[in-house]
């Protein structure tokens, strides 16, 4: 729609005309001079999205912003986008602080503020306040207090459009003071009539009453609502027009009598008598009608000497006849689509006229003013339109918004973990489309609203949609009665909302516990382990005073030069990750670890970080790791300590960013890490790298690991060949490690291919520090690292005696007695080793219900085919019966063996072997078989571990991906959620913990109720849907008042108490006739949604 030719934008740019000193203007239209004062500080007296769109329009004219806040609003983004914020109405409920006149002027005199935008609502029409401001010296932008005082009062602004013959509707001369005087006027001009708050708009004390019978219950509510919106509960009354149409007028003044209209807004679409949509231009308006109603707002304005924004409302009837219905003397919320329209902000104009500026200086005379084009406002707000439009309240656990070309968002609280309270208005966002002609408006809109994605609370944006694609709405001409009238408006459609219940699902049992029952009945020992004697005085000199000294490099070669076997003892970390599910506390290593350091301090070094450390530590044990590293170095300080580094993994389990890679590298350095062993699960090169050059910058020993497999003494296995190995040590070396690392996580090295593999390392290698891994889990591992030994290597991992074995590491002690004496000794006093021992011989007890001897009993040589990490074979073990599978162990393992030749035989390493165990459970499960699976494979729901493989996630496999297995599989089917579980949060007053997720790369989080501690907890009872007589809170809000007393008598429909929420009240009626048994809230209880009010008995 084009009113008129041309545009705005030119005009427009005059209002970001340079900020000068002060100068003398000549009046237009009048003899009068103003002095032209610039603002410099503005303080918004007011809240949420129409305090940020003044701080905005602000910030681009150069001037200072102030914001207020009241104490429940100290989180809120309206505080944080000012350049100062500070508090008023201390202890005051929500609404009064921002109605405390004296303290809003007090905080405007302390700070300097020029001038005070009262935004809409709250003192935006309140006389008093703009003279307050007047008096202390501080502009008010807006009209003047005589001004805001005539048109704020209803009955006085309708005697002014009388004389200035603008039609009104028939009503009271003044405000009301009594129930009899609309008795009066009803019994004068009969039903149906409007109760109209004197002060204030909004639809706040806005009551239909079509029935005698209901007019003193919506009196008493127009009067409250009134009186807890504005400050003031005086009524007047009007003869109700029937299905009219809300089109109002934007006005604009200025100082020295000019005044203009930007056109006309519909605001048809309301319920409750609050606007829900809003339009500019009005649709199907005629011609002379839009004049006869720009010609009335204009001299209506000029009536009263108007100065600033405004708006003036009209009705118009079926039969084109328009009436007055008040002047509101603030910026309106919906004052956006005008602005879209026409190209013209309000806002700057509004600071620019309180400056002094007149409206033709700034570009805006009336044969300027054009419009072009449609906008739509919809008003996203948390009510839940299937109840009525009920205020919902609660955090908001996703905020995505719609955005893109045509789209303006006007927002405040819209964001995540935001707390929607139910103290204020309910709107969430503005969201304003521009378009060509309305259905392009409405198109735009449409798309928009769809892109949200809002989680926690109820919005309206189904409701909005389907306004939307109303062919009435789109084609023709609505009125006031459009919502009522089109229940189809109502038939929403489900919000899925998958995602957020599966994190709720997912929370549920990470709060309260697995569904599946544990099946391990062991309970934990109730002796304590008693520590070994430790001398007095500082622990030894120890290998770390060496890299203190001499640093990486230097430390490497005295490891090299070493004479003897040196040891890397495992039990602070692999060895009860492998046995115990790493749910040992800091409390048990922190009890130990004197002893270590005084009496095993020729160690080479102690693994105690990384791995699955953080994992458990933040999840089960509630534990900080970063703390435990901490303590345990102050206690342990003469002996290195050793890390997993899952190369681009880090400590997870995900690839992430390099940055963030080498910042973890370098705190866990300064906080006591010496040594990082850097592994990649592919032996990836490119990710190992990565993890090298972390752990180098940080200034740590970078031990580079070659992950093991297969077994290069067999000559019928070569896809692992010695060779492989080999060039693979090359590429580390040449990357600079200062020690080279064989990881055996499966314990797959025998003596023969120990010897064969580490002699041809060192012979490649001769002044490199080699260092070897391995598990116990064919009961061989004593023997293999005692050839690995005799063969070149520096380095052996070993576990304390009593945590050695199985999925562990090979035996301490033995390897202890088996070098003693040989050029091989570790210089250990086998006498330290016992007393070490039994330490945690009896702290292993208290681990009991964890202890993987609960379902596994020993080890077993079937490694060397199924080829399965420690760890992981604990882990197998205690799922498979905890799903009962524990019978089918045997083809659990079997197809693991399976799995790994479907997946191309890979290098088994977290988190690698995680996805080779992932399918081979999902093979059990589903009967399996690897033909069946290579044959089926286009049509399997395989696990997501398995489908990111086959897409690269984790990097390339060496060999390539199996093929043509890889591309039969599927790798993307609708839509996948990749959920990571992160962290869990306190307990809340409402018995709940917040639970954190990675959800696609983003945060999210859910509340989740914890059923242990809420038993302990009081909470108000729920009302039951399928007992009647039990009535329950229809939404959340506070108790106004109880109408009704226990034992009393009462008839369906009976008024029984009143509750107030977001400024809005509702009556709650009785269900059915019969006698009040128990009252369960007085005035003043704050309830949730379906608490439980009363009972009533037939």
């Amino acid at each position: 729609m084009l009113l008129h030719v041309g545009g705005m934008r030119s005009a427009l740019g005059l209002l970001a005309v340079r900020r000068a000193c002060c100068l003398s203007r000549t009046t237009h239209n009048s003899p009068q001079t103003l002095e032209y004062k610039p603002i410099k500080k503005v303080m918004v007296a007011n809240r949420g999205e129409i305090a940020i769109r003044v701080f905005r329009a602000c910030t681009e004219l150069g001037i200072r912003t102030v914001a207020v806040y009241s104490e429940q609003d100290t989180g809120q983004m309206h505080r944080q986008k000012a350049d100062e914020a500070y508090l008023i109405g201390k202890g005051l409920p929500p609404v009064a602080a921002y109605l405390d006149i004296p303290d809003i002027i007090k905080v405007a005199k302390e700070n300097d503020v020029d001038a005070i935008h009262p935004g809409y609502g709250f003192l935006s029409e309140r006389s008093d306040f703009a003279q307050a401001c007047v008096d202390a010296g501080v502009r008010f932008i807006g009209p003047s207090p005589d001004v805001v005082r005539m048109m704020g009062d209803k009955v006085e602004a309708r005697s002014i459009a009388i004389r200035a013959g603008v039609p009104v509707v028939p009503g009271t001369d003044g405000p009301i003071t009594c129930l009899s005087e609309a008795q009066e006027f009803s019994n004068t001009y009969g039903f149906p009539i409007i109760f109209k708050a004197a002060y204030g708009g909004g639809g706040r004390g806005m009551r239909v009453v079509k029935e005698y019978e209901e007019l003193e219950e919506n009196y008493q509510r127009a009067y409250s609502e009134a009186l807890a919106a504005f400050g003031n509960g005086a009524l007047f009354v009007e003869k109700f027009i029937e299905r009219p149409r809300h089109i109002e007028v934007q006005i604009l003044g200025d100082k020295y009598g000019n005044v203009i209209h930007l056109y006309e807004r519909d605001c048809s679409i309301q319920r409750r008598h609050q606007k829900v949509v809003e339009i500019a231009p009005a649709v199907q308006l005629d011609p002379h009608l839009r004049d006869r109603l720009t010609a009335d707002s204009v001299n209506l304005a000029r009536q009263v000497g108007y100065e600033n924004a405004g708006t003036v409302e009209f009705l118009v009837d079926k039969h084109g006849r328009h009436y007055f219905i008040e002047v509101n003397s603030r910026l309106q919320v919906e004052h956006t689509v005008t602005e879209q329209v026409t190209d013209v902000d309000l806002v700057h104009a509004q600071l620019r006229v309180c400056e002094g500026r007149s409206l033709p200086e700034l570009g805006l005379k009336q044969d300027k003013i054009r419009i072009n084009g449609f906008a739509i406002q919809c008003r996203v707000t948390t009510e839940d339109p299937a109840r009525g439009f009920q205020p919902d309240t609660g955090r908001l656990e996703v905020f995505r918004s719609g955005e893109g070309m045509g789209i303006r968002l006007d927002s405040a609280s819209a964001f995540q973990g935001a707390v929607i309270s139910p103290h204020y208005d309910s709107l969430l966002v503005k969201v304003i489309a521009s378009g060509k002609d309305l259905p392009a408006a409405a198109a735009k809109m449409n798309r928009a609203l769809a892109e949200f994605r809002v989680r926690g609370v109820k919005t309206n944006i189904p409701f909005l949609q389907n306004v939307l694609s109303n062919d009435q709405f789109l084609y023709g001409t609505v009125d006031t009665q459009f919502i009522d009238e089109n229940q189809e408006l109502f038939n929403l459609k489900p919000v899925q909302n998958r995602a957020q219940k599966l994190l709720h699902y997912l929370g549920h049992v990470m709060v309260n516990g697995p569904t599946t029952p544990i099946p391990v009945k062991a309970k934990p020992s109730s002796i304590d382990p008693v520590i070994p004697p430790v001398p007095l005085g500082e622990p030894p000199v120890g290998f770390r005073d060496v890299l203190l000294r001499e640093g990486p490099e230097g430390f490497a070669k005295a490891v090299r030069a070493h004479k003897g076997l040196l040891l890397m003892d495992t039990t602070f970390r692999d060895a009860h990750q492998s046995l115990l599910a790493t749910r040992v506390r800091t409390h048990d290593l922190k009890q130990i670890a004197p002893f270590v350091a005084h009496n095993f301090n020729n160690l080479f070094s102690v693994e105690n970080w990384g791995g699955a450390t953080f994992d458990v530590a933040m999840r089960f044990l509630c534990e900080c790791p970063w703390k435990r590293l901490q303590e345990l170095r102050a206690l342990l300080p003469n002996v290195p300590f050793q890390m997993l580094l899952r190369g681009a993994n880090a400590v997870g389990y995900t690839n992430y960013p390099d940055n963030a890679v080498f910042k973890f590298c370098e705190v866990a350095k300064e906080n006591g890490m010496d040594i990082f062993r850097v592994f990649d699960s592919l032996n990836y090169l490119p990710n190992l790298m990565l993890g090298m050059e972390a752990a180098g910058t940080a200034g740590g020993v970078v031990e580079a690991s070659i992950s093991y497999t297969g077994d290069v003494s067999d000559p019928m296995r070569q896809k692992y060949s010695l060779e492989y190995y080999l060039k693979l040590a090359d590429e580390l070396v040449r990357a600079g490690t200062h020690i080279l690392n064989v990881k055996d996580m499966a314990g797959l090295l025998k003596p023969e291919s120990s010897r064969m593999l580490i002699g041809a390392l060192r012979d490649r290698f001769p002044d490199m520090p080699i260092h070897v891994h391995t598990h116990d889990t064919a009961g061989a591992g004593v023997a293999a690292m005692l050839a690995c030994a005799e063969a070149g290597a520096d380095i052996v991992d070993v576990a304390v005696d009593s945590m050695a074995g199985m999925t562990s590491q090979p035996s301490m002690g033995a390897i202890v007695a088996c070098t003693k004496g040989t050029n091989l000794s570790t210089g250990i006093s086998l006498e330290n080793v016992y007393d070490y021992s039994e330490y945690w011989e009896v702290a292993r007890g208290l681990y009991a219900p964890f202890d993987c001897t609960a379902t596994m009993k020993s080890g077993n040589a079937d490694v060397y085919e199924n080829e399965i990490p420690g760890g992981q074979y604990t882990n197998l073990h205690f799922q498979a019966h905890s799903m009962g599978l524990g019978h089918k162990f045997k083809e659990v393992k079997k197809s693991y063996t399976e799995a790994n030749k479907l997946l191309g035989d890979l290098i088994k390493v977290t988190p690698s072997s995680k996805i080779v165990g992932d399918l081979a459970q999902f093979m059990v499960q589903n009967s399996l078989t690897r033909a069946e699976v290579e044959e089926r494979a286009d049509e399997l729901s395989f696990p997501l571990s398995v489908v990111e493989f086959l897409q690269g996630h984790i990097g390339i496999p060496h060999g390539g991906f199996p093929e043509p297995f890889r591309s039969k599989v599927e790798l993307e089917r609708g839509k996948t959620l990749h959920i990571k579980a992160l962290a869990l949060g306190d307990l809340n007053k409402a018995g709940q913990r917040e639970v954190f997720f990675e959800l696609n790369g983003a945060l999210r989080s859910v509340l989740v109720k914890d059923t242990v501690a809420m038993k302990e907890m009081h909470f108000h009872p729920k009302a039951l849907k399928d007992v009647r007589g039990q009535v329950g809170a229809p939404m959340p809000g506070k108790v106004v008042e109880v109408k009704v007393k226990q034992g009393q008598a009462v008839e369906k429909g009976q008024p029984l108490c009143v509750l107030s929420a977001m400024k809005m009240e509702t009556v709650v009626n009785s269900p059915l006739s019969g006698t009040v048994v128990k009252i369960y809230v007085n005035a003043d209880s704050s309830l949730e949604g379906d608490d439980l009010i009363l009972e009533i008995t037939e």
